[in-house]
């Protein structure tokens, strides 16, 4: 049976929802008997989370500098969270229970159908995308769609980039440096599948 461990599943929300997830991992991690010794000052990590929730307010303006900035916020909150996360894995060394007390998810046994994984890579010319996903069975279509800078909090915010018959598709026409989150859906004869879970690419 496969070891259950903590997801890195926070990398995937938007920065609002990631600032509240990770300033609940502190808040249980903050006197934890069990988790007593941190790889990671939680210091360390409060303040990089309050320098990411300063650039995320600031970036509200729109301006390449500020999003940017948040994005150097977000990158730091990312890495320090995964240490975190690999610390919390180490100590429960499998107990579900324990890993839920430090305010991370845990990986589930596996035994349903997957959903489609998926790929992006550069596409054929700057500004643009090659996505890719794994291939499922009796598939009439698929539906790609992207969301510029951050995981939209709402179904309304993901744009369809467009169709396909095949499980891959290139996205262009997108803005160079930007961040870009990316998902896909396939059509079967029993109805659609959920869309895979996004996946980041910064365009170059």
């Amino acid at each position: 049976m496969k070891k259950i461990k903590a997801l890195l599943d926070f990398i995937q929300l938007s920065v609002a929802a990631k600032i509240a997830f990770c300033r609940n991992v502190i808040t249980k991690l903050t006197g934890s008997v069990i988790f007593s010794n941190p790889d990671v000052s939680l210091m360390e990590a409060k303040a990089a989370v309050d320098a990411l929730d300063a650039a995320y307010l600031a970036s509200k303006d729109g301006s390449h500098t500020a999003v940017s900035a948040m994005h150097d916020a977000e990158d730091k909150v990312d890495n320090l969270f995964r240490l975190l996360a690999a610390y919390v894995d180490r100590i429960a060394n499998g107990n579900e229970t324990e890993i839920l007390s430090a305010g991370f998810h845990v990986s589930k046994q596996s035994g349903s159908i997957q959903k489609p994984e998926l790929a992006a890579q550069d596409g054929d010319n700057s500004g643009n995308v090659w996505l890719v996903a794994r291939a499922i069975e009796k598939a009439g279509a698929y539906i790609w769609q992207y969301a510029k800078d951050a995981i939209p909090e709402t179904e309304a915010g993901w744009i369809t980039a467009g169709h396909s018959t095949q499980s891959y598709f290139q996205v262009t026409g997108l803005d160079v440096a930007s961040k870009y989150y990316f998902r896909v859906m396939a059509v079967t004869p029993t109805g659609p599948t959920d869309y895979t879970a996004p996946v980041m690419k910064v365009i170059i």
